[in-house]
């Protein structure tokens, strides 16, 4: 048997064999690792918002730089907390009015005219199930709750990463070792940070965009809770495709449920909100994204899949950047470059000295 004519076979078969354990480690470890994971995510927004708090002066005082690290994590985790606090409190008050929702669902569902034509344990059924709003209300307070729940160890994360960051180039360059690859290694993670950077800047300037002209929206229609739907709508819309659609749907829906005549007024909804969304999403933000961005629409969703099922909620927020992280590590390595190309919207990427 020639050993050299299945190397590739051996190799690809050893590349299958790790990711499906990557994959089982972070589904079995995902009380270990997503708290990290969050607190890395806070570190970074709070080096970045700190980083602009330098920028500020107090006429010709530099504020210290301690002072804007403690002013950025202030601002980050009261944001957060005052988020978690107003929608866990907004779910409850949505709550109480939940079985009258239902209600009107029901009601309107078995108003049209094609409804007996159905069987009783067939699609009614399944439709039936799905507009239990409750449901719907008790998963999204179990989400907050336990972002909740892991609070203190993601704030115990944090403040350890911000206490070894000192020494993070003295620790890199012991790694590294290698003067050239050491270049390599920088020069990625400084690609990494301004990529990611560039996107969660974006991001929060379109989906807050977005949140508060639907809330104007659906004040001025008239719909119940605006100021819940603006909220969720600019926390639904970092999640790919998908939140865009849900962030479209539920106000129409809910809309539809304040009474048992809001059909007009659900379509109204779905028309003017679709609308904002297709212009914020499609022609705004890829013109504020440009091409640094250059992920294939196929792959997020794909990825989105993936990360939903590892990590449920949590990582259908992070898949894009888990997604940029992953395509430009392995553009800067030849073998593992075609890899990127595929992960990449036009099959052009950023192709470094080797």
């Amino acid at each position: 048997m020639n050993i050299r004519s299945n190397t590739p076979l051996v190799n690809f078969a050893a590349t299958a064999a790790l990711v499906a354990l990557s994959v089982y480690l972070l589904v079995v470890g995902q009380q270990l690792f997503l708290p990290l994971v969050i607190a890395i995510v806070f570190w970074f927004l709070i080096n970045v918002l700190a980083s602009l708090i330098v920028r500020l002066r107090l006429g010709s005082v530099t504020i210290p730089r301690p002072l804007c690290f403690l002013a950025a994590v202030l601002v980050l985790f009261a944001v957060v907390g005052i988020i978690v606090q107003f929608v866990s409190g907004s779910l409850n008050d949505l709550g109480s009015v939940a079985r009258v929702y239902e209600a009107n669902l029901r009601s309107f569902w078995q108003s049209l005219p094609f409804t007996a034509e159905f069987p009783a344990g067939g699609f009614s059924q399944v439709l039936t199930e799905w507009l239990d709003i409750s449901a719907m209300i008790t998963a999204l307070a179990l989400t907050f709750t336990g972002l909740a729940a892991d609070g203190v160890l993601i704030t115990i994360y944090v403040g350890f990463l911000l206490f070894e960051q000192g020494n993070f180039n003295q620790k890199l360059s012991a790694l590294v070792g290698n003067p050239e690859r050491e270049k390599r290694v920088r020069r990625i993670i400084e690609k990494v940070r301004a990529d990611i950077q560039k996107y969660i800047t974006i991001k929060l300037f379109t989906s807050a965009l977005t949140g508060t002209l639907s809330y104007l929206i659906l004040r001025l229609l008239g719909v119940n809770f605006p100021e819940v739907w603006g909220v969720l709508i600019f926390l639904l819309n970092f999640i790919p495709t998908v939140g865009s659609i849900i962030a479209t749907i539920f106000p129409a829906l809910i809309a539809l449920a304040q009474s048992t005549d809001g059909i007009y007024l659900s379509l109204t909804v779905l028309i003017l909100i679709g609308a904002l969304q297709v212009t914020i999403g499609n022609i705004i933000e890829p013109r504020l994204m440009g091409t640094s961005l250059n992920l294939s629409p196929v792959v997020i969703l794909f990825n989105l899949a993936l990360w939903g099922y590892i990590w449920g909620v949590a990582g259908m927020f992070l898949c894009v950047p888990f997604l940029i992280i992953t395509t430009i590590v392995l553009s800067h390595f030849p073998k593992t470059r075609p890899v990127a190309i595929l992960l990449s919207s036009n099959g052009q990427v950023d192709l470094p000295e080797d």
